[in-house]
């Protein structure tokens, strides 16, 4: 005859989680059986009636009991020291793959697959699979980041950020650029070639209110004829960000939003009809405007390029230092 005991103390919320895991698709096996002995012990079930109902041993049924009691519902995740299957690999061959994947790149190819890599490193396919998944690399899936090497980075960083920060009074800022890379395509047919010309737009502002403009260092914006225009209207005051440094103007992001969410998937097959699905989004953005906020510090955002340089340098020495002003004989 089994010994009563007294029924495991779950509160309502460790029971509706320890219920959760035992439904769950992705709970692990072990995890699930150790939460099933834990609901049963708290509904009174003595431990050898629960090792018949699970086909374990009675004694695994008292062991989870016990530690559930004293250590919570969490504790069935738990692994003790020792237990478990042995790593195949130790860190420092598991190191030299997420190197090899950082870093070099197949003969012929642009990027590593799991079978090329798994026969470069004589591993397994599956193996590969496994540690990029724990180091969360996708090489079929890079982004890129250009490392501005502009000489005076941070006299523009400061000025930009300065402005967003803290605005001058009585003054408008105003974020400029062109959105490139923008045509009438229609997905089922060829690419339409492009035409010359470019588009103009002009904008208006009454009274002598300051404009202060964050734009690129595109070759016309410094033009001698707009120098000259810009001297004989002083209320325009010109900010320049970093070369390769497009997402410090925050007019970038209002164009990641028109591309993502009108651009990008879209079939346009006249020019008319891009104009059109450019004008509606702006009529439902402008329905319930969500101004983008600058939070970031020159500070914070140094340290950031910092770490970025560090690695770089790591990778490919010398590619970070700021390029040398060319100068006119």
């Amino acid at each position: 005859m089994s010994r009563m005991l007294s029924p495991l103390s779950l509160n309502v919320a460790d029971q509706q989680r320890l219920e959760e895991w035992v439904a769950a698709f992705g709970t692990p096996q072990q995890v699930a059986l150790r939460s099933q002995i834990a609901l049963a012990a708290a509904g009174g079930e003595a431990d050898s009636e629960i090792a018949q109902q699970l086909g374990i041993n009675r004694k695994t049924v008292m062991i989870w009991r016990a530690r559930v009691a004293d250590e919570g519902p969490d504790s069935v995740w738990d692994i003790a020291p020792g237990r478990g299957r042995k790593p195949k690999f130790g860190p420092d061959r598991i190191e030299a793959i997420v190197a090899a994947t950082l870093q070099t790149k197949p003969v012929g190819m642009t990027h590593w697959s799991c079978r090329t890599m798994a026969a470069s490193q004589h591993v397994g396919k599956s193996t590969i699979q496994t540690i990029w998944q724990s180091h969360n690399l996708r090489p079929h899936r890079v982004k890129r980041f250009k490392l501005s090497r502009d000489p005076k980075f941070l006299e523009k960083l400061t000025d930009v950020v300065g402005l967003y920060l803290n605005p001058p009074d009585k003054a408008i800022l105003l974020c400029v650029d062109e959105k490139a890379q923008i045509q009438a395509l229609d997905r089922t047919q060829p690419g339409l070639p492009l035409k010359k010309g470019r588009c103009g737009t002009m904008t208006q502002f009454p009274g002598d209110v300051p404009l202060h403009m964050v734009l690129d260092n595109y070759g016309t914006h410094k033009h001698p004829r707009v120098r000259t225009w810009l001297a004989r209207h002083p209320r325009f005051v010109l900010h320049f960000v970093p070369t390769s440094s497009s997402w410090l103007n925050l007019v970038e992001r209002w164009f990641s939003e028109l591309t993502s969410k009108r651009i990008r998937r879209g079939s346009f097959g006249s020019v008319e009809e891009l104009q059109a699905a450019i004008d509606d989004f702006l009529t439902t953005w402008n329905k319930n405007p969500k101004p983008f906020v600058w939070t970031a510090t020159v500070e914070s955002i140094v340290e950031k390029l910092s770490r970025c340089r560090q690695t770089l340098e790591r990778i490919a020495p010398g590619s970070t230092r700021s390029r040398a002003r060319k100068t006119t004989k």
